[in-house]
């Protein structure tokens, strides 16, 4: 893919920018216009000063422009993290821009709990569908036994069923039930009554397709207007987009809506740090507001509500889930291509290529948590 009709990398002239990237680069295992898979093949002049000037999210619209073109996209990301650009990566007005943002506002308050769904999850359904597997998770699959995305992902819901010791007739609470994943799965196979909750339109309106028939309930909601007590609770991967001054709230409604002997397994991404940050490109294109929880994240705000179980990494299984979702997007883009611009379809596989590298280098990680209120048994964690 090249733009204003180059039909390969351009000669571009020996800038100051480009060589102040070139030594960036250098040691990283990534070259400017090379033979390997993950390097760039520069087609803009202007590429070397908008990425000095923009930071992560300079390269990424470059790349949904047309800019530049790499044939493994995740190898690249992964040796760039592996050679500690991360924190370079980023222009200091953008880490402090979004830490001031957070620091003063709540950027997932209930007001604005909408905007992520309306600007992510409901771009189309079958755009999702072809992106994901039949099972419509969009959450790490897992791969222990499995050899393909379907049989990962089945494989993930039933272990988080068996994290949860499901029983017939439980009443389980899915906060976060995206397409309906877990909730049919529960529903179907272990004869739970679970109500799932979404803030996306598209999600709830596919999720009860599915679910129906079944002993399975999708509302359109905000986990902090939940009432009632649940046997079990479950949120996979919606933690995400909490937001640090809101996880007390959550964990204290957690804690509110679980039953005394009962089980919550929370699914989420992780960060090795605890700072407030978040990619501009990630949180301006796929998850805005969006931040990542660290483990002391997770255990400060839990710490007073409830007993952590159980912690299980899984990131990575993440790094094959995610590439697994790009081989679709390619294998299948052309059956929606009518309906999307080859802009988004750009967007998309760098989305899930750079996040695959995330996940190579550790740079991210999957967490599994059980967590009960007022257990008194002794709790073993099937795996």
């Amino acid at each position: 893919m090249t733009s204003d009709n180059c039909i390969g990398p351009i000669a571009l002239p020996d800038t100051r920018a480009r060589h102040v990237v070139e030594q960036l680069l250098d040691g990283s295992g990534v070259a400017i216009n090379g033979d390997a898979p993950q390097d760039l093949r520069v087609y803009h002049p202007e590429f070397f000063p908008r990425l000095l000037h923009q930071g992560t999210l300079g390269l990424g619209e470059a790349y949904m422009d047309g800019w530049w073109e790499c044939d493994r996209i995740d190898e690249m990301a992964y040796q760039l993290l592996r050679h500690g650009l991360a924190e370079r990566a980023h222009t200091p007005s953008e880490r402090l821009m979004y830490r001031l943002q957070a620091g003063f506002f709540n950027l997932q308050s209930k007001a604005r709990a909408h905007i992520v769904g309306e600007a992510h999850y409901d771009l189309g359904n079958d755009l999702f569908e072809r992106m994901l597997d039949p099972t419509m998770c969009y959450s790490c699959g897992y791969w222990k036994e499995a050899s393909t995305l379907p049989e990962a992902q089945q494989a993930k819901l039933e272990l988080a069923c068996r994290k949860l010791a499901l029983e017939p007739g439980m009443r389980v609470l899915d906060i976060g039930c995206g397409w309906g994943s877990f909730a049919e799965h529960a529903a179907r196979h272990h004869g739970a009554d679970v109500t799932g909750i979404t803030i996306s339109r598209e999600q709830a309106e596919l999720a009860r397709e599915r679910c129906r028939g079944l002993p399975a309930t999708i509302e359109l909601m905000d986990y902090r207007d939940l009432t009632g007590r649940f046997d079990r609770i479950v949120s996979i991967g919606m933690f995400e987009h909490v937001g640090h001054r809101n996880y007390p709230t959550y964990f204290e409604t957690v804690a509110d809506r679980l039953a005394p002997e009962g089980l919550f397994l929370l699914h989420t991404i992780g960060s090795n740090h605890s700072g407030i940050t978040a990619d501009p490109w990630i949180n301006k294109y796929i998850f805005p507001n969006g931040v990542l929880p660290s483990a002391m994240h997770i255990a400060r705000a839990s710490e007073p509500h409830l007993l952590m179980e159980d912690w299980q990494n899984l990131g990575p299984d993440y790094d094959r889930t995610l590439m697994a979702w790009l081989a679709n997007v390619d294998a299948r883009w052309h059956e929606i291509a009518h309906r999307y611009s080859e802009r988004t379809r750009r967007m998309f596989r760098y989305y899930l290529a750079i996040c695959a590298g995330g996940f190579r280098a550790r740079h991210l990680q999957l967490w599994q948590v059980v967590f009960s209120r007022d257990r008194h048994e002794r709790y073993d964690a099937p795996r």
